[in-house]
């Protein structure tokens, strides 16, 4: 077996002697020659031992050994054999890609012709040779992503360590990443990589799981997931909404978790529990047995799912149910210069709905979603909310909205209550009526812990549930959500879509982006986005059955992803 790259002994550390521990007596080994998931709930110390490991801080209790070398008195070596590309973008976004490269070659100090070397290798390996002279902060997420791995493998490194790589990446992409890294990997080297995309764990070689700061896990994924068998179903032949049908099932006592995929939904029951009689849930339905999966074993592990009750949909008044549009496009196109970022885009989604925007990085779905706001101007077409023409009558059409942007959008320095009275203010909330709302907010988002804590230092679920309960202060008829579950651990992402599954019960409209495409499968129809131009507008089974083949009979939301984009390409002769 060969040596380890990494000994993690009784690891503990805490930020404050009057805090809690961040991590608490973690064991670990991880060796080279493979990848090692990094897995957790937010706030689980992820990012808290990355850090650790990289020396950038200092065990409280216990130790560290990176290639036999101590973090603790060895930090200056240990960063010679160590790349670590941080969670958050960490590099320039006013300096173009190549000076970004020519920066950390420096402090890498690389000179010569080695560097010369070095820059041509990385631009080729990760695509960006088109785009050397591009600034960083114009690139789009997945290009990021690639600049940011770049500057990590300046000198390549003996450890890897990757923080959530691809948060906001799209599947291409991502597959992209995944591709670049697994070509790294050899007997001298070793990676760990930290994700919230468990598809991506299950990949791995190794997983560790983390909750609370402590190790639930260590091992092949596949342990894991083969002790969920016989768990594990899918209720096919829905005749009814599969959403109130998901909604009905998560109430169950032996139904441990659920999720829609496709036109089925999928359960996972409780240990020595019987699953439920399909009948009970649909009168046409069918129980059929499925193999596990990582993400199962990983929920199952943490307790189950929140539930299928949302208790913000449960105060909020219904809006009545009516076959009428109320968001609606009408050839959308915006051109910044000679640059046309979104091109004669045009759909409709009427109350009840929801309507996904899908497609790769910088296919300009963020640009469409700042029309349909209103916060910024169309070059040619139109957009209503409502009935209310965002040119026209924009402050009107955006007081029936609730926006929640892409990226964290609330003011990083007030308090999470800060926040919340201000936007309750913002949407005309006055006296008992608001201080009602902002309590509101608080109890269901369990905010309470964290109201005095200034926003921007907030874990990122808790950055997400404050902007979320931001955005529905006012109660709005329409939501829209740009990305808003990106980087939040897969627990979270359930408690998020039991909230918005139970607003479109009550009548809301909501307009989606999304990279899982798990989630994308809540969606009752999808409109894929590609350079500026949608290109397909169909249900998630109908874009599946687009992609099936003789070679894939079956496709996921993700195949049909890359499958439709790929023939739009040939069809434009941009692939034989």
């Amino acid at each position: 077996m060969a040596a380890a790259s990494l000994r993690i002994d009784q690891l503990g550390y805490r930020y404050g002697e009057q805090l809690p521990w961040a991590l608490a007596e973690l064991s670990a080994t991880i060796r080279p020659g493979r990848v090692t998931g990094l897995v957790g709930p937010d706030g689980a110390g992820k990012t808290t031992l990355m850090r650790l490991v990289a020396a950038l801080l200092l065990p409280v209790a216990g130790r560290i050994e990176v290639f036999g070398l101590d973090t603790r008195h060895q930090a200056e070596e240990l960063h010679r054999i160590i790349g670590y590309m941080p969670q958050k973008f960490g590099l320039y976004e006013d300096l173009s890609v190549m000076q970004n490269l020519r920066l950390y070659a420096d402090l890498q100090n690389v000179t010569g012709a080695e560097r010369e070397r070095v820059f041509q290798r990385l631009l080729a390996f990760t695509g960006l040779e088109p785009f050397q002279q591009r600034l960083a902060g114009r690139l789009s997420g997945g290009m990021r992503q690639k600049l940011g791995l770049a500057c990590a493998l300046i000198r390549k490194p003996r450890l890897l360590l990757l923080d959530e790589p691809s948060v906001g990446v799209d599947p291409i992409s991502r597959r992209e990443l995944w591709r670049m890294v697994q070509e790294l990997v050899d007997e001298q080297t070793a990676v760990v990589w930290s994700t919230a995309y468990l598809d991506e764990a299950e990949l791995c070689q190794e997983v560790l799981l983390l909750d609370g700061g402590r190790l639930l896990f260590a091992g092949p994924p596949r342990q894991m997931t083969e002790q969920l068998a016989g768990r594990c179903f899918q209720l096919r032949g829905i005749a009814g909404n599969r959403r109130q049908v998901l909604t009905r099932l998560l109430q169950r006592p032996e139904v441990q978790d659920g999720i829609v995929q496709g036109k089925n939904v999928r359960l996972v029951v409780r240990p020595q529990r019987a699953p439920p009689a399909a009948a009970e849930l649909d009168p046409t339905a069918g129980l059929v047995a499925v193999a596990p999966r990582f993400e199962d074993a990983y929920v199952d592990a943490l307790g189950g799912g929140p539930g299928g009750i949302s208790a913000l949909a449960e105060r909020m008044p219904p809006w009545e149910h009516r076959q009428e549009t109320v968001v609606a496009a009408a050839g959308l196109s915006k051109r910044f210069g000679d640059f046309t970022a979104v091109d004669d885009i045009s759909f409709e989604i009427c109350r009840g709905e929801i309507f996904g925007l899908l497609g790769p990085n910088g296919a300009g779905k963020s640009t469409t979603f700042k029309m349909m706001c209103g916060l910024l101007r169309p070059s040619s077409g139109s957009g209503r909310v409502v009935g209310l023409d965002l040119q026209s009558a924009p402050g009107k059409a955006r007081s029936h909205l609730g926006y929640m942007a892409q990226k964290f959008s609330l003011y990083g320095d007030l308090s999470a209550r800060q926040n919340l009275e201000f936007f309750s203010r913002v949407y005309g909330l006055r006296g008992s009526g608001q201080r009602n709302r902002v309590e509101q907010m608080i109890e269901i988002f369990g905010l309470q812990p964290h109201l005095q804590a200034s926003a921007k230092d907030l874990p990122l679920g808790f950055k997400q549930r404050l902007a979320l309960a931001c955005a529905v202060m006012h109660e709005p008829a329409v939501l829209f959500l740009d990305e808003p579950t990106s980087g939040v651990d897969p627990l979270t992402r359930r408690e998020f879509w039991t909230h918005i599954n139970g607003l479109v019960e009550h009548g809301v409209t909501v307009l989606v982006t999304t990279h899982f495409m798990d989630e994308a499968e809540f969606c009752d129809r999808i409109g894929l986005i590609y350079r500026g131009r949608m290109i397909a507008c169909d249900a998630p089974a109908e874009l599946k059955a687009q992609a099936a083949s003789p070679t894939l009979a079956d496709p996921t939301l993700e195949d049909a992803f890359i499958d439709l984009i790929r023939q739009w390409d040939r069809r434009q002769g941009e692939l034989p």
